[in-house]
């Protein structure tokens, strides 16, 4: 049977981080009064999900011509600088992500499905068969989806700083930069 985790306009739906910078592991946690689901994934997922939603909302703005309830940035009072509700219990590890916006509700949707291994078994978006990959399912508005991406990006941000030279993050005594021939910075 096919879990469906449906958060519909959630009280809390934030990326966060358990563990120090380079041994951070990244979730997806979703509250709704007492219910909390945590769904475990990469911090380029994480980045890129955070940055499509943000694109689509802006798209979206773009081709109501400002019409649909979607602000610009996040509102001001948006910040959830809260650490994940704990205990941080993973669900699923999320291998596709589905996102969508419904015209009619005016909310976006978020998919994050379970790892599988045929990427067919992954439905469509808002799709319900009986067997499947567990799914995070969630409901938001324009304005919990720019608070989302605001918190999203500012996590990725927050780890280890690039090295100037090859990108790589840089450990607090130095790496081994490969542009510099092996030496160490």
């Amino acid at each position: 049977m096919r879990q469906v985790h449906l958060f519909d306009q959630p009280d809390r739906f934030v990326a966060g981080t358990v563990g120090q910078p380079g041994e951070r592991q990244f979730y997806l946690q979703a509250r709704d009064g007492a219910r909390v689901v945590s769904v475990a994934l990469e911090k380029t997922q994480v980045q890129v999900l955070a940055e499509r939603v943000d694109a689509l909302l802006d798209e979206v703005v773009r081709r109501t011509g400002g019409e649909a309830s979607v602000p610009a940035t996040a509102p001001i009072g948006s910040d959830d600088l809260d650490p994940l509700d704990v205990p941080v219990t993973e669900e699923f590890r999320v291998g596709a992500m589905g996102l969508g916006w419904n015209g009619d509700t005016e909310l976006l949707i978020i998919e994050a499905h379970e790892v599988v291994e045929d990427e067919d078994d992954v439905p469509d978006l808002e799709e319900d068969p009986e067997e499947g990959p567990a799914v995070l399912r969630v409901r938001l508005s324009g304005a919990q989806a720019r608070a989302f991406c605001k918190r999203a990006l500012s996590v990725v941000a927050a780890g280890r700083p690039p090295c100037p030279f090859c990108n790589l993050p840089l450990e607090p005594g130095g790496h081994i930069c490969p542009r510099a021939n092996g030496y160490r910075r």
